[in-house]
């Protein structure tokens, strides 16, 4: 029996489910690249939402190649305000902070954390919404000397 959802959670069931699709991603030291991605937004009854995201390289037909990146975390949305942190195995921690508009989520960081061997990554800024049917998903980063920019972009599916 699936528990029921928190109240805080309101603004965010929307996300709830599995979600998998492909997109674009690019930056200045980067070629740019073609991805697969699975995201899986689920709760337990208590007031966040339990994140997954995992994704793989394309080939020029569509093909699921070598795994690219991976994070988990947790969204919060205690009194509207969202928060999410996020850990990723490279080394990488972050905290954003953000609001919902309708079925729109729009986050920044607020800290990132680094191992003394992780990339030089100083912040990010992410917006997920609906697109009809779809999940759309845009993520700037700044890293390695840049400023924050254009890094990936998805459009997802919901999946049983």
């Amino acid at each position: 029996m699936e528990p029921e959802l928190h109240p805080d959670l309101e603004p965010l069931k929307f996300l709830l489910g599995n979600w998998e699709g492909a997109g674009v991603g690019g930056y200045p030291d980067i070629e740019s690249f073609r991805f697969g991605q699975e995201i899986s937004f689920s709760h337990i009854g208590k007031p966040y939402l339990i994140y997954t995201s995992r994704t793989w390289r394309l080939d020029d037909e569509g093909n699921l190649g070598e795994p690219l990146a991976r994070e988990s975390g947790y969204w919060r949305a205690p009194g509207g305000r969202i928060e999410l942190v996020l850990a990723h195995p490279t080394g990488i921690a972050e905290i954003y902070i953000g609001k919902t508009t309708g079925t729109r989520v729009e986050l920044q960081t607020d800290v990132v954390a680094r191992t003394e061997t992780a990339k030089e990554y100083t912040a990010g800024r992410r917006l997920y919404g609906l697109i009809g049917e779809d999940l759309g998903y845009a993520y700037d980063m700044a890293a390695e000397g840049h400023g924050l920019q254009s890094h990936l972009s998805a459009q997802l599916k919901r999946v049983a």
